[in-house]
């Protein structure tokens, strides 16, 4: 999206670039905080605010004041194999980066599933590249439509997270522009005004200074928008000469006094200074942050936005199994068991991270609808949990939530109210000011019994239950990583035993740490709790029980925010504890055995034969529990369909590799992962790429290919509305090169009544016939196959396309 006339912004942005001297220049192109744009008044040039984004949009700070709507992962956004459903949730995070005042979103997250293990899997859409880029694409468009810019990451080739920063990816030029590259291209043609690059290198070269910024991204392609660092990933003053527009976070560090000796003395023209702040500049014009009010946005109530977010998570659940025990017949009984129960998670863990405005669990949705009993039956987390909002009440103000003091000496010199207990400052300027902070709460006890009390945190801490001092020490992070230590700080405990509904007076104190130059302080602590449990062995035993004595046993299993989550990869693809072992000893007593896999990405099913049904729900986001009841009860079908190949163990994963060797990540694989390599080691998965079964039956037929658009009549033959994802997919036999043999070339979700028929068109795009060569883009004469079906596995119908 670009304005009407393209020229006349050329010239407003020339005029203004004019006014600016050069230390005004080399200040537009560092942030101005940790998550916003500088600004310049002498222009009329607004400071831009920008947040994450790939879960929901969560504003500057960590722990934003303001929660916000938490929605499913990469992974399950995929799932729905529906672009147009991303018109309506790009609306939504359009209104919520408004409603934040941010102008950038940070989002999506378009790298590839090389590998089941790659720690940001969940984050990320698919392990195919048309799929991945048409779900971008979708992104990019509906979100921008509304005047906030997306932010497709992360160019390119950050597939895993082992040595992210540093590690060199070696991939042949093939690979990258038929695979890594692709999504972005897309996103470039759906109009994107702001690309982020990514911390590793490529070939040799570190991605802030690659290349490939140049051809294909702003070459090529023709990219006018802004190429922003990932945070931390500008290595060098005189990387300032290369693609990357704008060094993040701010204050200006490498990009500030720097740079401007190395202008001076020759080091680095200023013509590429110049060149990066026209397309700051440009990108201010889109998003309203020049002498312009900023587009409107549509507005969402909150229930609306509730609505939205549960119908989109409802079409990324997957059923892969189903003996025909779902969907739940009204009054069933069940046992709801499992430790993602009543404690889901919701979202991976790092920069996707959001404080949700209220979370649905498994647990209160399906005793909603249905005679429920209950117990976790293992625990998946160890050790405390931040005070859920529920259960914390804010002193002052009476409503749910903490408040958090900052004193200098014994004089407050503010106080804020939090919807976390999870405390986490990044730069603020008030805590730099500040030798302890407090966090305040009235804590109520939903269960009787020994409850663990503490506190997360590192350096000189306190905790004082109903006015005394309980416990007090000087935390050391022994694993001495500052980032983990932010998201899962040390924690300490004490014991007391509650009654029900009693309510407890609790703070924590925290000595603040020193500022770091450049960054300000960074902090982080909480408020832990940890509810009564019962002895392991006598847990297992209560949940087998309550299998055995209901009609259907639902378990939610599933991994955790440390198992999944930015800056580490997988070394497992096991479900952690005993959950395996759960799921066995209930399908054994109960064969209408229901496992619903809350994961980002795959885990092995041991038992998925010997059970009646599963469902993955990915990292489904904040409506989970209600959504996953309209499925399980049938008031509406699992639309999603599979992005990624789930294997049967981890042992036949054709590509698996994450960690580099001396430094480099060989894609020795070339084209040829996700189910691509499936399919050429002749291995079959758990579950292919595309599989998804629904609560009706379909037939196909009269497959007719014409112009490079497959037609096939298609109907809902059984006696419930429903849906179904059409797949076409290309093959070459006797190919004079390297090839799949076969590849996502096209596909159509369609909804249909009981009885309904209609001929649905699937267009090839000319790219899926072409293959890259030194010399560019070249299609290979002769005759290619077109197979349609509903997986890769099932392709029913085949033609012949010359």
């Amino acid at each position: 999206m670009k304005g009407k006339d393209p020229r006349m912004d050329d010239e407003r942005i020339d005029e203004l670039l004019a006014k600016l001297d050069l230390p005004a220049k080399v200040r537009l192109i560092s942030g101005a905080g940790l998550f916003r744009m500088a600004g310049d008044p002498s222009i009329g040039l607004a400071e831009m605010p920008i947040s994450d984004g790939p879960s929901g949009v969560r504003g500057e700070s960590m722990d934003d004041p303001e929660p916000s709507v938490s929605l499913p992962s990469g992974t399950a956004v995929a799932a729905t194999w529906d672009p147009e459903l991303l018109t309506e949730i790009g609306a939504l995070i359009a209104a919520e980066a408004r409603r934040k005042n941010v102008y950038a979103v940070l989002g999506p997250t378009i790298n590839l599933h090389r590998s089941p293990l790659g720690g940001r899997h969940f984050e990320s859409f698919s392990e195919d590249p048309l799929l991945t880029a048409e779900m971008a694409a979708a992104y990019v468009r509906s979100v921008q439509e509304h005047g906030v810019s997306a932010c497709p990451k992360h160019y390119v080739a950050n597939d895993s997270e082992t040595e992210r920063y540093s590690v060199d990816v070696q991939v042949s030029d093939r690979a990258l522009r038929e695979l890594y590259l692709y999504p972005f291209e897309r996103a470039v043609g759906a109009g994107a005004w702001m690309i982020m690059d990514s911390y590793n290198g490529v070939n040799g070269a570190a991605m802030s200074d690659n290349p490939l910024l140049d051809e294909p991204l702003k070459g090529e392609w023709e990219f006018d928008g802004v190429v922003v660092s990932d945070w931390g990933g500008v290595r060098t003053t005189a990387a300032a000469a290369g693609g990357t527009d704008l060094c993040m976070p701010g204050p200006p560090m490498l990009w500030g006094e720097p740079l401007l000796a190395a202008l001076e003395a020759g080091e680095v023209p200023e013509a590429a200074i110049d060149e990066k702040v026209r397309r700051i500049l440009r990108f201010a014009l889109r998003v309203g942050a020049l002498d312009a009010e900023p587009l409107p946005t549509p507005g969402f109530t909150e229930n609306e936005a509730r609505n939205l977010v549960r119908r989109f998570t409802t079409q990324s659940m997957v059923l892969v199994r189903n003996d025909g025990t779902l969907p739940l017949r009204p009054g069933t009984t069940v046992a709801v068991l499992g430790p993602s129960a009543a404690e889901p998670r919701i979202m991976g863990g790092g920069s996707a991270t959001v404080i949700p405005t209220h979370v649905s669990t498994p647990l209160a949705g399906l005793r909603a609808v249905l005679p429920v009993t209950h117990t976790p039956g293992v625990r998946l987390i160890e050790g405390l949990i931040a005070a859920p909002k529920e259960l914390v009440t804010d002193p002052e103000l009476g409503t749910p939530g903490v408040r958090v003091r900052y004193f200098d000496g014994e004089t407050e010199i503010g106080s804020r109210h939090r919807s976390t207990a999870h405390i986490v400052l990044l730069g603020d300027e008030l805590a730099s000011r500040a030798t302890h902070m407090e966090l305040h709460a009235r804590l109520r006890a939903d269960t009787a019994g020994d409850w663990q009390l503490g506190f997360g945190g590192t350096g000189r801490m306190r905790l004082d239950i109903d006015g005394v001092a309980v416990l007090e020490e000087d935390v050391v992070d022994a694993a001495g990583d500052p980032v983990a230590a932010l998201m899962e700080p040390p924690q300490r405990s004490v014991t007391r035993t509650l009654t029900e509904g009693q309510e407890i007076d609790v703070r924590v104190t925290v000595a603040v740490p020193e500022a770091l130059p450049g960054l300000g302080v960074l902090l982080a602590f909480l408020l832990g709790i940890e509810r009564p449990r019962r002895p392991k062995d006598e847990e297992f035993a209560a949940a087998v029980e309550l299998a055995r004595n209901a009609e259907v046993a639902v378990v939610l299993v599933g991994t955790s925010e440390k198992i999944e989550s930015e800056g580490t990869d997988r070394t497992s693809l096991r479900l952690p504890d005993r959950q395996d072992e759960l799921v066995a000893a209930v399908a054994a007593v109960n064969p209408r055995t229901v496992v619903v896999v809350n994961s980002g990405a795959p885990v092995e099913m041991p038992w998925r034969d010997d059970v009646a049904a599963v469902l993955l729900s990915w990292f489904p986001g904040q409506e989970f529990g209600d959504a996953l009841a309209n499925v399980l009860t049938g008031v509406v079908e699992p639309g999603g369909r599979l992005p990624t190949t789930w294997p049967k163990t981890i042992d036949e994963v054709p590509v698996l590799d994450t960690t580099p060797e001396q430094g480099v990540l060989a894609y020795t694989e070339d084209i040829h992962i996700g189910y691509r390599a499936w399919l050429r080691a002749g291995t079959e998965p758990a579950y292919p790429f595309g599989h998804g079964l629904g609560y009706t039956t379909w037939s196909s037929e009269d497959l007719r290919v014409s112009d490079r658009t497959a037609s096939i009549t298609v109907s809902n033959t059984g006696d419930r509305t429903g849906k179904q994802v059409f797949q076409a997919y290309l093959s070459r036999p006797g190919s004079a090169i390297d090839r799949p043999v076969r590849w996502l070339a096209g596909f159509t979700a369609v909804t249909l009544d009981p009885g309904q028929s209609r001929t649905v068109d699937i267009t090839l795009p000319r790219r899926a016939f072409e293959h890259w060569t030194p010399d560019g883009w070249a299609i290979e004469p002769g005759s290619f196959t077109v197979h349609v079906g509903t997986s890769v596995a099932d392709l029913p119908h085949t033609t012949t396309l010359n």
